[in-house]
């Protein structure tokens, strides 16, 4: 590995990469010492120019009470993404697999199962396979086209935030998931309610994320959910019901659902069972990942 086994911290004494602080008193100091001279807290930037400075090439601080290494230098970042990427993996966030399968996904998920799982999902991301989808979002993009113009026509002026909003969910849904949601038609159309739904944090969620952050054993103990059960059971449910109707019918589509289908159906049979036939938790991250990014681009 390129990192010591402990890591010497300018912020906070030293520690582990996958232990908290030793004490509340490094904490403390910490939080301390990293401080502007007007009183307030130093943001991200100000401790990465401050590390910088320094001529490291790498840094430290907390990510609330565990300590995380800051990257400094370029060709040292690649390394951690590349050569020695076997140690870095891991996020580090929450994935109750048990309690919340919803968030088993790729971005979460860490250690063995991540490695397999990214095995399986890398085929599916070529170039190539992306283009087949290519037709797929044309098709949505006239439906996209023909509505701006009735939009315009009708009202003089159009909400182009939410206009481009319904056309993400129309082309997120018909390529990961090999649904039609009509969103553009239909504003109050079910899958773009799911996905506000999804994207909407109550004041509880707010404090489950914090406790999955900074007590993240304390999480898994207790089984916390992160995702909302409406939600998670509309995904879940979506993907299961298209995929039978696929292969119960022989359907064929360029998209993601079908590249996924395929994935499944090559997998080797245990015990004389398929494995399950979906991957509900990519589609979920997907979906609202993408389709928070997408919007923010368009606009």
């Amino acid at each position: 590995s390129i990192f010591p086994s402990v890591l010497k911290f300018p912020y906070g004494g030293s520690g582990s990469m996958n232990s908290t602080p030793r004490s509340d008193q490094k904490r403390n100091r910490f939080l301390n010492q990293a401080k502007a001279p007007s009183g307030s807290k130093i943001t991200n930037q100000d401790l990465y120019v401050k590390l910088k400075s320094t001529g490291k090439k790498f840094g430290g601080t907390f990510f609330f009470v565990s300590p995380t290494a800051l990257i400094l230098d370029l060709d040292f970042a690649k390394d951690v993404f590349v050569k020695d990427f076997q140690y870095f993996h891991d996020r580090g966030v929450y994935c109750n697999e048990k309690a919340d399968p919803i968030t088993a996904h790729l971005v979460t998920m860490s250690g063995t199962k991540w490695k397999n799982l990214r095995t399986k999902l890398t085929p599916t991301f070529t170039s190539g396979k992306m283009k087949m989808m290519f037709p797929t979002i044309v098709g949505v993009a006239e439906e996209f086209r023909k509505g701006l113009l009735v939009e315009a026509e009708a009202r003089g002026e159009v909400e182009m935030k939410e206009f481009l909003a319904r056309f993400t969910t129309d082309v997120i849904g018909t390529c990961a998931f090999g649904l039609e949601c009509n969103s553009l038609k239909d504003p109050d159309a079910e899958f773009r309610r799911m996905g506000k739904k999804a994207l909407t944090l109550s004041t509880m969620d707010f404090l489950r994320r914090i406790l999955t952050v900074t007590f993240k054993d304390v999480a898994m103990k207790f089984n916390v959910r992160l995702s909302n059960p409406d939600v998670a059971n509309f995904f879940m449910n979506a993907v299961r019901d298209t995929v039978d109707y696929r292969e119960k019918n022989k359907i064929q589509r360029n998209d993601f659902m079908d590249l996924l289908i395929r994935m499944k159906n090559a997998e080797p049979i245990e015990g004389g069972v398929r494995p399950a036939p979906t991957r509900s938790p990519q589609q979920c991250e997907f979906s609202t990942r993408g389709f928070d990014r997408s919007k923010r681009t368009h606009c």
